[in-house]
């Protein structure tokens, strides 16, 4: 039972981000970012006030989630306030889900991944002003799962893997959430509207089984996502929708796997800065970039990073002449 509890509060907590904090909020207010500011300004202070507050974290959890549901019940009719305190609650519950990573096991957190990527990407073309009740359904799911959350960790998803730093991390959601914005605004080339439902939902689940199961060295699996996102512009470019419908979620659920490996070893003061950056800056970042039309200026961003990665596996190879 605590298994599938932990389970169902994580792919019911990650969905709602999508469907509701991330798209469902966004959508209804026409992406107009000066009404929508409250609730990152709201995401950034419950990121913080994640680790400050003094009581468990399971107390936390419960108590952000009763937040979190009671403004869902006046979704998408959310004013300022709303949008503030609904940004305390989801930001802190980032920090405190992603520390309870801890007592999963790749099986488990693969399970949670799936569930949210296919119901995530099933419910995502559902008009946006109408998902109140799936805003209260996924809350409450949550809300009951993390009744039986228990203390024991899991050494799993924590062991044999390499620590990418955070520039990376917000480099990979960064390009991550400029393609997402720009394509859920785009009806040229919107792989959700385009009858790709299948596709999607097939490639994320093969991204997330491939993040577990394939072996590279730290920097061949840095370029090998950078790679995979330059595709993924590519062929959003050339308005290759059925191609990008492939590439696209499998590169989505490979980095995010890699990136929770890397954060779930830190403690939730970090985790709490982590999402900060991760959670808040480098997705406003991509929104704004969308919005503002520049998403072709994204590819300068390629090659610079190309280029770094590449100069540090020369240096590597010096370092280490054993390796040539």
């Amino acid at each position: 039972m605590q298994k599938l509890a932990l389970v169902f509060f994580i792919a019911f907590e990650l969905c709602y981000y999508l469907l509701i904090a991330q798209t469902g909020i966004v959508e209804h207010l026409a992406s107009n970012i000066f009404v929508i500011a409250p609730l990152p300004i709201g995401g950034v202070i419950g990121s913080i006030l994640s680790f400050y507050i003094k009581t468990s974290n399971k107390n936390k959890i419960f108590s952000f989630l009763l937040l979190q549901l009671a403004v869902s019940f006046f979704y998408p009719n959310l004013n300022a306030l709303l949008l503030f305190i609904l940004g305390i609650s989801v930001g802190a519950l980032a920090p405190l889900l992603i520390n309870e990573l801890k007592k999963a096991s790749n099986i488990q957190l693969g399970f949670a991944l799936a569930i949210s990527y296919a119901l995530g990407t099933f419910l995502f073309t559902y008009d946006a002003s109408k998902r109140a009740s799936i805003a209260i359904a996924f809350t409450i799911i949550a809300l009951l799962s993390s009744l039986f959350l228990n203390q024991k960790e899991h050494k799993d998803l924590t062991s044999n893997n390499y620590s990418y730093s955070l520039f990376v991390m917000v480099l990979w959601i960064f390009l991550d959430s400029t393609l997402f914005e720009t394509l859920s605004r785009d009806l040229s080339t919107s792989i959700w509207r385009d009858g790709f439902t299948l596709e999607i939902i097939v490639f994320h689940l093969i991204g997330v089984v491939s993040a577990f199961y394939i072996k590279m060295e730290k920097t061949q699996k840095e370029l090998l996502i950078l790679t995979l996102f330059a595709l993924s512009y590519l062929f959003y470019f050339l308005h290759e929708g059925f191609i990008l419908s492939l590439v696209y979620p499998f590169v989505i659920s490979f980095y995010n796997v890699v990136i929770l490996q890397t954060i779930v070893k830190k403690d939730l003061k970090t985790l709490g800065i982590y999402m900060v950056f991760i959670g808040w800056a480098a997705s406003g970042a991509g929104l704004f970039v969308a919005l503002e039309n520049l998403t072709y200026f994204v590819p300068v961003i390629f090659l610079v990073c190309l280029i770094k990665i590449l100069i540090t596996q020369q240096t590597q190879k010096k370092e280490l002449p054993w390796l040539n």
